[in-house]
């Protein structure tokens, strides 16, 4: 696979790396897609020191540029063509008088394309790699095919064998044909007996040949079954998964290899069995095995070549807007999305026929009343192609499709007299062709896993919980009415989705623990939560106790808050995060005093993160101390590691004092959180600074009361009261200059 084909398959953070190197139009994105496997094999850094060597990779990329400006022009794709027209245009002006400027810049580009996939490598050693592909499995296909081929192979020598023993009892026939009115009855007699065994022999041979093939086209449909039934089977629903966040790989390639390989075989034996249709053409008799049994062998064949070159128009990359690419399969009304099938059988002659996709949306929807119905706009047919002959696929990119709904006659635009909600409702968008190749003419046919339709950037997470709890829970992708009646979750499924959103957003999964405390908070205490099933109202629509959302809603917004605020943080494992404060309790009333932990709020519909610490008396007693939880608008102005740093309490002289000194269980808050301070060299720069340095920290007052500690050990407690916490400019460590 090239390096190019690797990066488009990343998740969206390295992507968003992607799409910030490709920004300059000296050398733009769609230049480095079209011509992905040339740039790849030419050598730039040699390039950089022969000023000869970057002219002609100069003039060769120039070329390239209006072969593929060409190719727009007889596809009458008027955008592209105008936007490679500008490409041109723009790298003669750029690289025009300097060729060697193109080399560096295109050998600098690779480089740092390596740096993202470096990168993505050394996320997989911290995460683990993804779910490996079955070894066994995976050699047992690979000798399927193996004997697959040395079965052809075998026949193709058996074939020709048989045809040399035709040849020999055809010219033995003729011979005696032409010289029959000259011989004696003996002659006759003793010659047509010598015939007659000789055409025993070809009938049994021939025979024999149709037995092997029978055996061998056979294991062909053995292996058509292993391929489709089971390798692609579960390739689509690991894809499935993979769109939920699961860390599994999704590549084709081995897939790809496999559907060719068999087909390749296929259309060999279809061949040899034209070649025995032409030998019985030659010579046949009564009872002929070529006139009886060969065309049923040939219909077989032709079946499972059409079935195995059906089944092989997939969909590599499932409908997705670019800025949402962690939520696949929502799309919004009048934004962009792109969505790619592909042909498994990558045969040379099949990717020289022009073949042309066209997609489409919900072809056979439910006619439920109300059901909304749209239209697919922007350029919704294009032609197949191999984008890099060696190493890419047959497929098609479509890129800037776009939703639109259709008037409803009935009950205007937007009308849903249905029991489904908008985020419920599901659709498919398929994908037609048709593919000639020999003697076969196929329509192709596949569609999209269902996708949500969505209106207003609002509706944007549940669509999404609507897309994880059908892809969690359902294989059928035409089962267009799963909302109608959806099914409950067991714990032990959902548990590990949920994990997957951290994972695929971040660089940690959740752990048992953390997943524990979801499970309470969803079930209430149990002693295993394994066989606990959780309705699909209960995860997304109804609001969690004492509070005026649901649990997705809270969840999706603690997610939001760690991707914008503290990511690093979260990443390093300093925060616990999820933790009931019943456990929280129990952590840390063993601590030394100033030990504290991170968690998340409860009570906060778009995510808040609080500390909380123990402090020991010297009466022996400990108490428990909180903080109100910090929400997007505090993280907007003070950093969470600001805040962990400078936060004070005031003691009852109105001192302020420091609080939090080790993070659970016994990490000193400065070698936790250090390398996350902001401008530590405060005090240097201060010196050059006539002006009064200040800083942003928080204090809390201490409550009046206490509660005893035998209260909160009993469960008598269930908030404890929190400290409110008040941002000041603090003057305490700046220097006024001396100048």
């Amino acid at each position: 696979m090239s390096q190019w084909e690797k990066l488009k398959q990343l998740d969206t953070k390295y992507l968003e790396q992607l799409d910030i190197l490709y920004q300059d139009e000296n050398f733009p994105m769609d230049v480095r897609e079209y011509l992905a496997h040339w740039i790849e094999t030419q050598d730039w850094e040699m390039a950089i020191t022969n000023y000869s060597m970057a002219t002609i990779h100069y003039q060769n990329l120039l070329d390239l540029i209006n072969e593929q400006y060409s190719r727009f022009m007889q596809e009458k794709l008027f955008i592209c063509q105008h936007k490679f027209k500008r490409y041109r245009q723009n790298m003669q002006a750029t690289y025009g008088d300097d060729p060697v400027l193109l080399a560096k810049n295109v050998a600098s580009y690779l480089l740092q394309e390596k740096m993202i996939l470096n990168n993505v490598e050394d996320h997989q050693a911290v995460m683990g790699q993804p779910q490996p592909v079955d070894f066994e499995r995976h050699q047992n296909v690979v000798q399927k095919l193996n004997a697959l081929k040395n079965a052809v192979q075998a026949g193709e020598k058996e074939l020709k064998f048989l045809e040399e023993q035709q040849d020999e009892f055809d010219f033995k026939f003729k011979t005696y044909k032409f010289q029959e009115s000259n011989n004696s009855e003996k002659q006759k007699a003793e010659e047509l007996q010598v015939l007659q065994k000789m055409l025993n022999i070809l009938d049994c041979n021939r025979k024999d040949v149709l037995q092997k093939f029978a055996a061998f086209i056979k294991e062909a449909e053995v292996l058509l079954n292993t391929l489709v039934k089971e390798e692609l089977a579960d390739w689509k629903r690991r894809q499935q998964n993979a769109c939920i966040g699961a860390p599994v790989k999704v590549c084709l390639d081995h897939l790809e290899d496999w559907f060719t390989a068999c087909a390749v075989c296929l259309f060999q034996v279809k061949r040899l069995l034209k070649k025995l249709e032409e030998l019985g053409d030659k010579v046949t008799y009564d009872k002929d095995p070529f006139k009886i049994e060969r065309p049923t062998l040939e219909k077989h064949v032709k079946t499972l070549l059409t079935n195995l070159i059906k089944s092989a128009f997939v969909v590599e990359n499932q409908p997705c807007m670019a800025p949402q690419s962690k939520m696949p399969l929502v799309l919004k009304t009048s934004s962009q999305f792109s969505v790619k099938p592909r042909l498994l059988v990558k045969l040379p002659e099949v990717a020289n026929h022009l073949m042309k996709v066209k997609a489409c949306i919900d072809k056979s929807s439910p006619n439920g009343k109300g059901y909304r119905k749209f239209n697919i706009l922007g350029t919704n047919e294009k032609a197949m192609n191999m984008t890099d002959s060696k190493f890419g696929g047959l497929c098609v990119d479509f890129r800037h499709l776009q939703l639109k709904e259709q008037k409803s006659v009935i009950g205007g635009k937007g009308s849903n007299e249905t029991s489904l909600v908008v985020t419920e409702e599901l659709h498919l968008i398929s994908f037609e062709t048709e593919l000639v190749y020999q003697d076969l003419i196929l329509k192709l046919e596949t569609s999209s896993l269902p996708v949500v339709v969505i209106s207003n950037a609002s509706q944007l997470l549940s669509g999404w919980a609507s897309v994880v709890w059908y892809n969690m829970l359902c294989s059928d992708v035409q089962n267009m009415t799963f909302f109608s009646n959806p099914p409950t979750a067991l714990w032990s499924q959902l548990s590990e989705t949920l994990s997957w959103q951290f994972s695929s957003n971040t660089k940690r999964h959740l752990d048992t623990d953390q997943l524990d405390m979801l499970a309470e908070k969803l079930f209430g205490p149990q002693e295993n939560y394994a066989d606990c099933y959780i309705t699909w109202a209960k995860f997304s629509k109804e609001n969690l106790p004492r509070q005026n959302f649901s649990f997705w809603l809270w969840l999706q917004g603690i997610l939001d808050l760690i991707k914008k605020y503290f990511e690093n943080i979260w990443n390093d494992g300093l925060i616990i995060g999820f933790v009931s404060k019943k456990r929280e309790r129990k952590l840390l009333k063993h601590m030394q005093s100033g030990t504290f932990l991170l968690r998340f709020s409860e009570s906060s519909k778009d995510g808040g993160i609080t500390f909380t610490w123990v402090e020991h008396l010297l009466n022996g007693e400990y108490k428990i101390r909180s903080v109100e939880p910090y929400t997007k608008g505090h993280l907007t102005n003070i950093p969470l590691s600001e805040i962990v740093r400078f936060y004070k309490v005031m003691a009852e002289e109105n001192v302020p004092e420091h609080p939090l000194l080790y993070l659970y269980p016994n990490i000193p808050k400065d070698e936790a959180f250090g390398k996350y301070y902001l401008d530590s060299d405060a005090d240097v720069q201060l010196k050059h600074n006539k002006y009064l340095r200040t800083r942003l920290i928080v204090v809390s007052e201490r409550p009046p009361t206490e509660i005893p500690p035998a209260m909160i050990e009993e469960g008598l407690v269930d908030d404890l009261p929190m400290l409110s916490a008040t941002c000041f400019d603090y003057l305490g460590f700046s220097q006024l200059s001396t100048t």
